[in-house]
């Protein structure tokens, strides 16, 4: 069974930044996509993040020109360097992981985390 494990979240202030970290624990599989997507209270789940195996990367609108994502895939591990946060980033935010790439990883992976609580407070 395919693991995520994801790490990094908190709480911190408006302006600030967080660093996510997300490792896949099953050594055998080597994903393609591997990306991040957030959960807001009352809202649907959304694309932050993602990146294939060969560098190819699709940020969702809100992350655009503040978040970073990066990956091993030597070490099947995942990043997202979140700056300049805002309290409307507040939400979980999940790794996921998928072994193909294409534009379905907008909606979403077939490998999920359990996420990680990010909040941003003004």
């Amino acid at each position: 069974q395919v693991q995520l494990v994801e790490s990094g979240g908190g709480l911190v202030q408006a302006g600030g930044s967080l660093r996510l970290s997300c490792a896949v624990s099953r050594s055998i599989f080597s994903p393609n996509g591997m990306g991040w997507y957030r959960q807001a209270p009352e809202k649907q789940r959304e694309l932050v993040a993602a990146i294939s195996s060969s560098g190819n990367i699709a940020y969702g609108d809100s992350a655009k020109g503040r978040f970073t994502i990066s990956r091993d895939n030597f070490k099947n591990m995942v990043w997202l360097q979140m700056n300049s946060l805002r309290p409307e980033d507040t939400g979980v935010y999940y790794c996921a992981a998928d072994g193909s790439w294409g534009p379905w990883i907008e909606r979403g992976m077939d490998y999920w985390g359990k996420g990680t609580l990010v909040t941003v407070s003004s």
